[in-house]
C-alpha cells in the first residue's frame, strides 16, 4: 500500500499515547497495579455508579476496576477540569450500550471462546468474531495483522504490515463504516485482553503499536475509503480506549519515508514526539504468523523488542 502523508499522520498520532508519568511516583519508581487501585478507589466507584445509572448490563460494563482506572491515569484531561473527563466515560458507556454494543459483545464473546495465549492473542476465534471478518479477513490476512506479547512486561504487541494491504481492495468489499467497527473492534479486544492480563499479573498492561513500514510508498494508492475508516476509528479511540497505548514504533522505514518522518516530527507536542519511535530491527524479514508461535523467529523478534528496552 502506498502511505499519504494525511496517513502517514494518522499511524503517527492517531491513538491516545499514555503520558509516561502516568504510572510513575516523584522519585521514579512506577507504582504496583494494586496500589494504583488502592489510592483511586473512591473514584473507581464513582466512575461505577454514574456507569450504572446508564446502564446494568455486564456485558457493557466491565466488572474489573481496571478499566475504571484507565480513565482515572489518563491525562488528557486536566485535573482542574473533571468534567472532560467524566463525559468522555459517560460517552464511552453510551456508545457500549447502544452503537458500539456488538463490538464489544463480540470480542466478549470471542475472548471466552478459547483461552488466551498470550503468545498468540489474534488466534482464530478473535479473526472469525470480528465484525465483516469474512470480507476484511481475506485482506487483512495474519501476514498483515498480530497480536502477540512481550514476556518481560506482558505488555501486548499489535503488529500491522501496513505497506502490505490492498486498500483499494480492501475497500471495494466493504463500507467505511463496517472498516470502522473492524478497526474500533480490534482496539476493543487489544483493551479487554490488556485489563485481563492486567488483573493476572498485578501490572497495568499496555499495547504497544508495531507499524512495519516495509514497502511503503508515498504517492497515491491509497483508498480515500481506508484513509477515511482509520481516521474516524483513531479518533474515536481516543475517547473509549483511554491510558492503553504505551508507545507508537514505527518500524523499518524507506529511506525516504525516515526524512519524511523527521520532517513532520517537530509539529507534534512533546508527549507524542517522546513515545514515538523509528526502529529498525523488529518485524523486518519475518513472517508474522512466525512470531505468534514458538521457535526461532519469535525469539529474534522477542529480542530486537528487549535491545529496544521493552
Amino acid at each position: 500500500m502506498k502511505i499519504s502523508f494525511p496517513l502517514l499522520l494518522s499511524l503517527l498520532t492517531g491513538t491516545p499515547l499514555v503520558p509516561a508519568a502516568a504510572y510513575i511516583t516523584p522519585r521514579g519508581t512506577p507504582l504496583q497495579l494494586q496500589t494504583l487501585l488502592d489510592l483511586n478507589q473512591e473514584k473507581i466507584e464513582s466512575l461505577k455508579d454514574i456507569a450504572r445509572s446508564i446502564t446494568c448490563d455486564e456485558a457493557v460494563v466491565p466488572s474489573n476496576d481496571i478499566f475504571f482506572l484507565r480513565y482515572l491515569l489518563e491525562e488528557t484531561y486536566e485535573d482542574e477540569d473533571e468534567d472532560e473527563r467524566i463525559e468522555a466515560f459517560k460517552s464511552n458507556i453510551h456508545w457500549r450500550n447502544n452503537e458500539g454494543k456488538h463490538i464489544v459483545s463480540n470480542a466478549q464473546s470471542a475472548i471466552r471462546a478459547e483461552p488466551i495465549d498470550p503468545i498468540c492473542v489474534w488466534n482464530e476465534s478473535i479473526q472469525q468474531g470480528a465484525p465483516h471478518a469474512d470480507r476484511i479477513l481475506e485482506y487483512l490476512t495474519p501476514e498483515m495483522i498480530a497480536i502477540t506479547s512481550v514476556p518481560s512486561s506482558g505488555d501486548l504487541v499489535y503488529c500491522v504490515r501496513a505497506g502490505k494491504i490492498d486498500s483499494k481492495a480492501l475497500m471495494s468489499s466493504v463500507s467505511i463504516k463496517e472498516m470502522h467497527d473492524f478497526l474500533l473492534y480490534t482496539k476493543e479486544v487489544n483493551a479487554q485482553v490488556a485489563d485481563i492480563r492486567s488483573a493476572e499479573t498485578g501490572k497495568l498492561v499496555k499495547v504497544i503499536m508495531g507499524n512495519d513500514m516495509s514497502g511503503a510508498k508515498l504517492v497515491g494508492g491509497t483508498s480515500a475509503d481506508f484513509q477515511s475508516a482509520l481516521n474516524s476509528s483513531l479518533k474515536q479511540a481516543k475517547v473509549l480506549y483511554p491510558s492503553l497505548i504505551a508507545q507508537m514504533l514505527m518500524l523499518n522505514l524507506p529511506h525516504w519515508l525516515g526524512a519524511s518522518v523527521k520532517m513532520v516530527m517537530p509539529m507534534f507536542p512533546p508527549s507524542v514526539r517522546g513515545k514515538v519511535r523509528c526502529e529498525s530491527g523488529p518485524l523486518k524479514n519475518v513472517c508474522l504468523t512466525k512470531i505468534m508461535e514458538d521457535g526461532a523467529e519469535r525469539d529474534e523478534f522477542i529480542n530486537q523488542m528487549y535491545a529496544l528496552g521493552l
